[in-house]
């Protein structure tokens, strides 16, 4: 089972906030776009940003912390909307198995290791160990239209 891996509270309130505030006005600061899914036990849509993961012609979205609110709600809804600018997307999404999530990760890891390697817990350039040991604990999910 995955664990969530809480922010720290510059990441939660500076960080956030500005790629947030960039992907709403259009801007992707490393291919940050904003998701939005309602909340499973509230209905209140939650929105945050993510880096949604171009991989062999397919979309995912990857969590680096885990078991996070917008993992749980994403689960439970199976759709959500993403948003850069004012180019919205409605998506449905479905959770990747763990045999499955290998490359997806190493091409995430490519992408984004330098600001989520800590977050998975592994080396700036795993190896194939490192990865097959974060498989189980990260989250994964295929984005389709």
């Amino acid at each position: 089972m995955a664990e969530y891996k809480r922010p720290g509270w510059f990441i939660s309130h500076v960080g956030n906030g500005f790629i947030s505030l960039a992907a709403k006005l259009g801007i992707s600061l490393q291919g940050a776009h904003m998701l939005t899914v309602q909340g499973r036990r509230s209905g209140t849509k939650r929105t945050m940003p993510v880096n949604p993961l171009h991989f062999e012609g397919k979309r995912y979205l990857v969590a680096p912390r885990g078991d996070t609110h917008w993992v749980r709600n994403l689960r439970a809804t199976g759709e959500g909307e993403l948003r850069l600018g004012r180019k919205r997307e409605t998506i449905h999404a479905s959770e990747v198995p763990d045999e499955e999530k290998a490359p997806i990760l190493r091409a995430y890891l490519d992408r984004w290791a330098g600001v989520t390697a800590s977050h998975f817990g592994v080396s700036k350039k795993p190896t194939d160990e490192e990865i097959a040991r974060v498989v189980p604990r990260s989250p994964v999910f295929r984005i389709e239209p």
